[in-house]
């Protein structure tokens, strides 16, 4: 069996600047989810055109947009790059600028050319669930997401919060602390069908 051998990280985005290129479909697309998941991420946006929805989308987070063809002077200062153009050249040049500054970059449908994939995100509260599938089917990660927000209750962030404010009031060694949380969460996950 194949293996997905990714590393998932949950990136502080509102501490990163992004930079997304292109103003299509697919631009629009990325730009919707990271907000969506992340709603003050720091992106910039560069593309000689925008979409309507792209542009309204924008204005409504404050996302700067530069109205003008991709040039590598666009990722000074950059941490991650989403390179969404259809032209193909153009996403592989990106690509291979990022690569030579050690950028992390994502080319959209095009694996073999990303650092990262976009997976899909259940975010409820506090808690939040990120799917991939190897960058090999993004549709059933869509449907895995649809699948864990119908079965995370949306009172999840409740029990976090509980828990949270118990691990605070546990005294000991860490050690202690861990073995006094994993001994009063057991009830979660176990089996109750005895």
């Amino acid at each position: 069996m194949e293996r997905n051998e990714l590393y998932p990280v949950f990136l502080k985005v509102s501490e990163l600047n992004i930079l997304i290129v292109g103003g299509g479909n697919v631009a629009h697309e990325k730009l919707s989810f990271l907000l969506k998941s992340s709603p003050s991420a720091r992106v910039e946006m560069v593309a000689p055109l925008y979409r309507e929805e792209t542009i309204a989308l924008a204005k409504q987070y404050n996302i700067q947009m530069h109205k003008a063809p991709y040039d590598a002077s666009y990722l000074e200062g950059r941490h991650v790059v989403v390179a969404t153009t259809d032209k193909i050249e153009v996403n592989e040049q990106v690509y291979h600028d990022c690569r030579d500054r050690s950028i992390l970059v994502n080319v959209a449908d095009n694996p073999p050319l990303c650092d990262f994939y976009m997976g899909g995100i259940v975010t409820k509260g506090n808690v939040k669930v990120a799917i991939s599938t190897n960058g090999k089917s993004p549709t059933t990660a869509k449907r895995l997401r649809q699948f864990f927000e119908d079965v995370l209750p949306d009172n999840i962030d409740d029990l976090v919060k509980n828990l949270n404010a118990y691990r605070k009031s546990i005294k000991g060694s860490f050690e202690q602390k861990v073995e006094a949380l994993n001994e009063f969460t057991k009830g979660l996950v176990e089996n109750n069908d005895n």
